[in-house]
């Protein structure tokens, strides 16, 4: 009204004039708004994972490289018997069971001989002493040894008791009621290295009966307690065999007796995976025992966010050789595999329970869009009622 009386016009005109200003403005705010939430939710919605949708666009064309399992029980007999990925299997044992074997005598051995004789014309004792003391014969590398009066004999590849018999009917000749005593005391070829993952590492001597390698471990002070899923590794000949240390423990037959020139490594589970997306962490994640499952793996990482994962997305990625790669058979299709898990009913849970994680493999939580469209929309209450 005091527009009117200050401009001299009509009423009538004034407020036609502000009823068009108001729905101006009330189409100018909706405008802005639609034009405000997609900038706003490209630039305000952070995510930490991919959505499954996104990650499986382009993978079901025939000429992908990638095959999508998904995974549940009745999937889990054909999966568990394709081949499995490098690294694995990680274990070939020497041998099983533990035998009572004497140690043999090997080049570079010290052997010690005492030779006793009564008789008062020996050729090698005198009156005053009975016994020819002959100490640190070495044995050669072509395994003999020299004894006086009877020349070289060879002893390697002998027990101590076989080659004191020998050396003994040898001399008969010469001395008829000699009586010899021998003993070795092992070289460098009859000992055991242990080189690392023990309280105390160093050279083990071998004993008259060869020992088993818990005996040489127990020696050696034990397997260091921080080892994480420790392996058990014996070098033998140029050939490196394998075990997890709890197989050792637990099965007696892989308790084998050990040879000279054995060397033992005590490693800690260098296997691992790496956990990404909506999980409670991001990070490579090493295995702490022989067999994790996808339910394990998930647990590790600290389990999914209540707040973005995808129960229905939940992820493994894995990359099989070429070699293993078939068009039939019990083998994968691709080298790139996606396995997938709904963890939304029972099936999906038991099925991943029965899943086995790989070395190498990618643990992926992918986002779920429910957390996305409630932010577009908490981000357009925002907008609206600013204006």
């Amino acid at each position: 009204m005091h527009l009117a009386r200050d401009l001299s016009l009509p009423a009538a005109t004034v407020q036609n004039h502000t009823g068009n200003d108001a729905r101006w403005r009330g189409v100018a705010r909706l405008m802005t708004v639609l034009l405000l939430i997609p900038m706003l939710a490209a630039c305000a919605l952070p995510r930490g994972a991919a959505m499954q949708s996104e990650v499986l666009r382009g993978t079901q064309g025939e000429d992908s490289d990638y095959q999508v399992v998904e995974v549940s029980r009745a999937a889990l007999s054909e999966i568990n018997s394709w081949p499995r990925p490098a690294g694995a299997v990680r274990y070939s044992w020497v041998g099983t069971g533990a035998s009572a074997t004497t140690r043999l005598i090997r080049a570079g051995d010290q052997i010690s001989l005492a030779i006793w004789d009564s008789q008062d014309t020996s050729l090698l004792t005198t009156f005053e002493q009975r016994f020819a003391d002959m100490r640190d014969i070495s044995v050669s590398t072509s395994g003999r040894i020299f004894v006086p009066y009877v020349g070289e004999i060879t002893v390697s590849g002998m027990t101590a008791e076989t080659a004191r018999r020998d050396i003994q009917e040898r001399m008969e000749a010469i001395v008829p009621d000699a009586q010899v005593q021998l003993t070795v005391t092992p070289g460098s070829g009859n000992t055991i290295d242990v080189v690392t993952g023990v309280a105390s590492p160093g050279r083990v001597p071998l004993t008259e009966i060869s020992p088993t390698i818990l005996t040489v471990l127990a020696e050696a002070g034990g397997i260091s307690p921080g080892l994480r899923n420790p392996l058990v590794r014996l070098q033998r000949a140029g050939v490196s065999y394998e075990i997890p240390a709890h197989r050792l423990f637990s099965e007696p037959a892989q308790d084998i007796q050990l040879r000279g020139g054995d060397r033992i490594l005590v490693e800690q589970d260098s296997r691992n995976f790496v956990a990404l997306g909506a999980s409670g962490r991001q990070e490579v994640v090493y295995f702490e025992r022989e067999e994790i499952n996808a339910l394990d793996a998930l647990s590790t990482i600290g389990g999914l966010s209540s707040a973005r994962a995808d129960l229905r997305g939940v992820m493994v990625l894995r990359e099989y050789a070429q070699s293993d790669v078939r068009a039939e058979g019990a083998y994968p299709r691709k080298p790139w595999v996606i396995f997938t898990f709904d963890l939304t009913n029972a099936d999906g849970l038991f099925a991943a329970q029965r899943f086995l994680i790989q070395p190498n493999d990618v643990v992926l939580a992918t986002e779920s869009p429910v957390p996305a469209m409630q932010q577009v929309l908490s981000l357009f209450r925002i907008v609206r009622n600013t204006f």
